[in-house]
C-alpha cells in the first residue's frame, strides 16, 4: 500500500540513473505485468492479483516506470508521522490504540463531508499561497 510513497527513495531497491539531467530510480508496481512476468519463484505479483505464473493472458493492475529521487525515507518519515498523529487529533483521541479501542467499541464515528465542504475546509480566497510539503 505503500510502494509509491517509497518508490525512489534511497532505501529502496533499484539503481539510479539520469534522464535529461533528472535523477531517476526505476519503478515497478506489484501489480504491473513487469512485476507478474519476472517469475522470481515467489509468485508474490501473480498470487496477489489472483493469477498464477503459468497463465498465458495477465491483466495488468499497476504501472511500471521511473521516479524521480526523493532521497532518504528518514527526511520525510516525520512528517508522516506527525500526519498520523494529527488525523488521531482530528478524530479525537491521542494515540492508534485509543483509536482501535474505539473502533472494536463501535464508538468510532466519521462524518460525510460533501464537495462544498471539502472546498471550504481547503485554502480559499486568497490570490496566491504558497503549500510548501517540507
Amino acid at each position: 500500500m505503500m510502494g509509491s510513497l517509497l518508490a525512489g527513495t534511497t532505501e529502496a531497491p533499484g539503481e539510479y540513473f539520469f534522464s535529461n539531467g533528472v535523477r531517476l530510480k526505476k519503478y515497478r508496481g506489484m501489480g504491473s505485468l513487469e512485476a507478474m512476468e519476472k517469475g522470481d519463484g515467489k509468485g508474490s505479483a501473480c498470487s496477489r492479483y489472483f493469477q498464477s505464473e503459468a497463465d498465458r493472458i495477465k491483466v495488468a493492475q499497476g504501472v511500471s516506470g521511473n521516479i524521480a529521487d526523493k532521497g532518504s525515507i528518514h527526511r520525510f518519515v516525520p512528517y508522516l508521522l506527525r500526519g498520523i498523529q494529527h488525523g488521531c487529533q482530528d478524530i479525537g483521541t491521542s494515540s492508534l490504540d485509543e483509536l482501535k479501542v474505539l473502533m472494536y467499541d463501535n464508538k468510532l464515528r466519521f462524518e460525510r463531508r460533501s464537495s462544498s465542504a471539502q472546498v471550504e475546509g481547503g485554502v480559499h480566497g486568497l490570490h496566491s499561497y504558497e503549500k510548501r510539503l517540507y
